[in-house]
């Protein structure tokens, strides 16, 4: 029997505009740059994780037949779903300060279990969402 999964290490949405990404992740977000190429694709560090943001006309290409990174082509349509973490606590401040850039809050919710959510978009019209853990029973 394999071991259990330790966790999710990598988070992958897809943005064509990746200026628009970069300067919404990190410049309102607040995440660190881990690097970017080109046009197709640019990453962040978030929390233990990492989020991806790729371009999705790039890669669906598949790799050069002398690539050292052979990674196989990927990638999807329409608007992806990924949620941050954010303490409870810090769940206003986090609200304040994305509407004080100008970024729409579309829902602000408490769930059965008294978790509370808000929900927000993207460049790219990704849905994000920032819930404290407890949604999930995680501390």
């Amino acid at each position: 029997m394999a071991p259990a999964l330790e966790g999710i290490l990598e988070t992958a949405l897809y943005a064509t505009d990746l200026d628009a990404a970069e300067a919404f992740y990190g410049g309102v977000l607040g995440l660190e740059k881990i690097t970017r190429a080109g046009d197709r694709h640019v990453f962040f560090r978030c929390g233990q994780g990492v989020l991806l943001i790729f371009n999705p006309a790039e890669t669906v290409k598949p790799p050069a037949p002398d690539a050292t990174l052979p990674v196989p082509p990927h990638g999807t349509t329409g608007r992806g779903h990924m949620c941050f973490r954010v303490r409870a606590e810090a769940l206003d401040a986090w609200k304040a300060k994305l509407v004080a850039a100008g970024i729409k809050i579309e829902s602000d919710l408490r769930w059965p279990n008294g978790a509370r959510s808000f929900y927000f978009r993207d460049p790219a019209g990704n849905s994000l969402e920032c819930a404290e853990p407890g949604l999930w029973s995680i501390e």
